[in-house]
């Protein structure tokens, strides 16, 4: 069979014989994998003129509501692809962590994109920058989407979550991806793509498909076009230096093997919970997807003390780890990928053991449950010994990428950090100990060379999601030889695959580009009171500017009797005299409830509830006489999709200004407020 490739909206099938993938589990032939005869150029063309320009049509939230569409679907169809991925060697639960686990961060992305992104197709981000005197030049910074494609090269330890987790913020941000995933089970990222296709959640073109290599892809692309890779250095270092990427500046996020280690703490004694964890943590990064993990742990740092200890009881769990065919419920850990890569493990072990010492496995010690080594892609899991880590640096520099890991000691906190900085760069390390002085030494000299450190320790170890599981809220990438790239990490990730612009203009015009409100622009009431107009009716700028209210002694007693404050400058006239006031001064949440009283509509209308404040600053004080007013206009609006019964609304944020009897402002904020839509 031959796998075909999706470009241009058509399912297209490579020409001559192909690369030949296997089960890596019985060893037969599963299909054939080329992209010979592709046109690449014009599969660029077309994801940048077809899906890029529907893509763009569409708000943050048709986008986030299209991946969520798509996610629950795919989620229903999830046996399907348990069913192709046994064939990668991958068990149950090395499948849960690809497939849901993939399929989790699109919900997380789609969530947040909803929740923290406009209803828009731009956003704005920081500030407004306040650039002339009078108020009347304004900057801010907006993010727009690139008028390119975004190219993704996965590895193929995670054919479904490595797609996923970029596809989601490149699509929500309005970029359409072509997908090229590793030759080797090239068909679970296909069969994915095929239901994502056949289901219809996203316009035409904001998906394509490489099934094979990428050709002369690389030479089509332009400065608006994105490149993500995950992979090996040393393949990730010969693309980013292409001349077409350095010509062209095209951004190339590079998230690469890496050395990662796991620094068992000197405070940790052999019968401290701590102790127990750190082995069953590494043993799990050991054998999960056969340690076929661009996180999983390689280097092993304890203390001298402890090394025996340690190396003894990773033994021990090692021995209980059942390894074979993934569908026989038994087995805990399976195969690799292919038997190619069981060859690379097999040298880059012997080059290992050149200075370190086999400690446990290695060679051809398997003994596999309904599976044949003959046949099947199996690595025996594989511990090795370093006793002299600062002497012997091939345990610095070369990575088996299987079952394998290497103890070495350390006799000092100095020494450990100096065994994780040889690794030139992480993509995360563990750091287990419970003791907080310690944990803060070690991770703060340890930072600068790690993506992410995960400390663990017995008041987080029942929650905590491991130190191999990237995820979608933080950054995943790492410096160095991790490949200095940054993924996920929240809106940090859809951020990438947008162009930041400073706007600069006055604030009429930036009110007008940005569709939101900025002081200082002109404002507009037509006598209507905004409290009683729907979603749809109220316009970005328009204004109520209530009536005035003089702040006497009994307002202020009066607060201070409800609210439980009693604090001395608004009741001591002697310390309020002494204080940086000079006077009795009003309470500053005062000061905002009476501006609620003075520009809220008590009657029943359209306004369903507060939906919260933000950026409240209070900027001068109001004592005794003062009179105040507000000043309420529409800054931006956000239109919500409904959930379940609820009527259909919309958020509504405010721009609040309360000025004194000179016109100066005494507090400024905005408020939020559920607004309900007259369209269901």
């Amino acid at each position: 069979m031959k796998l075909n490739s999706y470009i241009g909206g058509k399912w297209r099938e490579g020409e001559g014989r192909g690369v030949e993938t296997f089960d890596a589990v019985t060893g037969e032939t599963v299909c054939f994998v080329s992209s010979d005869g592709v046109d690449f150029a014009q599969a660029l063309r077309y994801g940048r003129e077809v899906g890029g320009a529907a893509l763009r049509a569409m708000t943050f939230h048709d986008r986030a509501a299209a991946l969520k569409a798509m996610a629950k679907q795919l989620m229903a169809d999830k046996e399907d692809f348990y069913a192709l991925s046994a064939k990668t060697g991958a068990t149950r639960a090395d499948s849960w962590v690809d497939i849901e686990g993939g399929l989790g961060t699109v919900f997380t992305y789609a969530s947040l994109a909803t929740r923290e992104l406009p209803n828009d197709v731009m956003t704005v981000e920081g500030d407004v920058e306040n650039l002339s005197r009078g108020g009347s030049f304004l900057g801010r910074h907006i993010l727009t989407s690139k008028r390119g494609v975004s190219l993704h090269i996965n590895a193929f330890n995670f054919p479904c979550w490595g797609m996923l987790e970029k596809i989601a913020p490149s699509l929500i941000a309005g970029v359409p991806v072509i997908v090229k995933p590793a030759s080797a089970n090239a068909f679970l990222a296909q069969a994915m793509v095929k239901a994502i296709v056949d289901g219809g959640f996203l316009p035409e073109g904001a998906i394509q498909l490489i099934c094979g290599s990428v050709g002369d892809l690389f030479e089509h692309l332009n400065e608006q076009d994105l490149v993500t890779f995950t992979g090996s250095a040393s393949t990730g270092r010969k693309l980013r230096t292409h001349p077409n990427i350095v010509a062209n500046s095209i951004p190339f996020t590079m998230e690469a093997d890496s050395l990662n280690c796991a620094i068992l703490g000197r405070t940790v004694a052999k019968d401290d919970p701590e102790f127990d964890l750190f082995i069953k943590e590494v043993v799990k990064e050991m054998t999960v997807k056969a340690g076929q993990k661009c996180t999983a742990i390689r280097r092993i740092v304890v203390p001298r003390a402890l090394m025996d200890d340690v190396i003894e009881a990773l033994s021990a769990r090692l021995d209980k780890i059942t390894v074979g065919n993934p569908n026989d419920e038994s087995v805990r850990m399976g195969a690799l990928v292919s038997k190619s890569q069981v060859e690379d493990v097999r040298s880059q072990v012997a080059r290992l053991t050149e200075e370190c010492e086999l400690v446990y496995g290695g060679g051809d010690c398997l003994d596999l449950v309904g599976a044949d080594s003959k046949v099947g892609a199996f690595f025996p899991k594989t511990l090795l010994k370093c006793d002299k880590p600062f002497e012997k640096m091939l345990v610095h520099e070369i990575e088996a990428f299987g079952p394998v890991s290497t103890v070495m000691p350390y006799d000092s906190i100095d020494d450990a950090i100096r065994i994780a900085q040889l690794g030139k760069g992480s993509l995360v390390a563990s750091v287990v100990t419970f003791d907080n002085a310690e944990a803060r030494e070690l991770v703060l000299a340890a930072a600068a060379w790690h993506g992410r450190i995960h400390i663990l320790n017995r008041d987080c170890a029942k929650e905590s999601t491991g130190h191999g599981s990237p995820l979608a809220m933080l950054v995943h990438g790492g410096p160095g030889r991790a490949g200095g790239g940054e993924e996920l990490g929240g809106l940090r990730a859809v951020k990438h695959y947008m162009q930041r612009t400073a706007l600069q203009g006055s604030p009429n015009m930036l009110s007008a580009v940005t569709s939101e409100y900025h002081r200082g622009a002109v404002v507009e009431s037509d006598g209507v009171h905004p409290f009683k107009k729907y979603f749809e009716d109220l316009q970005i700028g328009e204004t109520l500017i209530t009536h005035r209210r003089t702040v006497t002694e009994a307002d202020i007693v009066n607060f201070g009797c409800v609210s439980g404050d009693h604090f001395y400058a608004h009741f001591d006239e002697v310390a309020a005299k002494d204080s940086f006031f000079g006077k009795r001064v009003a309470h500053g949440y005062f000061v905002i409830s009476a501006a609620a009283g003075m520009f809220v509509e008590p009657s029943q209308g359209p306004v369903i509830a507060n939906y919260g404040l933000d950026n409240l600053r209070f900027i001068e004080p109001v004592g005794i006489g003062d009179t105040i007013r507000a000043k309420l206009t529409v800054k931006k609006k956000i239109k919500k999709t409904p959930r379940g019964d609820e009527k259909a609304n919309g958020v509504v944020a405010w721009a609040i200004e309360v000025t004194n009897q000179h016109d100066v402002a005494v507090a400024i904020y905005d408020i939020l407020t559920l607004v309900e839509r007259r369209e269901v």
